[in-house]
């Protein structure tokens, strides 16, 4: 997947995610999903970066992107009862946003609920196991 080859963008920016990263006012959501998420049942807009995993998407986006300073500004999907979370998956996340803050940890139907209402799903190549991660984008500086 080629990005839009810009100075100081991530060459996994597409065009099109930066148009949606753009348009995003403080409090949207955007799930960056997991190659698994079932992103086109749950929401209309749907962009696609097959290949390219969750943890190099985040990276792309930090740069251009406020995380939201009056709610918990990422979240993830809590492993369902019985089944175990692979702390590697968020360390990865948290590394790739450069983020020590709270992580909300909710509830897989919560979690589809909250992608219904995101302003978009980003389905990447990811493939580690409860690989879905929110984004909540806050005001932007204008300095």
């Amino acid at each position: 997947m080629a990005g839009a080859m810009l100075k100081g963008i991530s060459p996994v920016i597409s065009p099109e995610l930066l148009k949606v990263l753009a348009e995003m006012g403080h409090g949207d959501e955007i799930v960056i999903s997991d190659a698994h998420f079932p992103g086109h049942t749950f929401n209309d807009r749907v962009l696609r970066a097959d290949g390219v995993g969750a943890e190099a998407l985040l990276a792309g986006i930090i740069p251009l992107f406020e995380l939201d300073a009056y709610a918990t500004p990422v979240i993830m999907m809590a492993a369902v009862p019985g089944d175990e979370l692979d702390p590697a998956v968020e360390a990865k996340y948290r590394a790739a946003l450069g983020y020590s803050g709270e992580i909300e940890r909710t509830e897989r139907y919560a979690f589809y609920e909250r992608a219904k209402q995101a302003y978009a799903v980003v389905i990447s190549g990811e493939t580690a196991k409860y690989g879905n991660i929110i984004l909540k984008k806050g005001v932007t500086p204008l300095s």
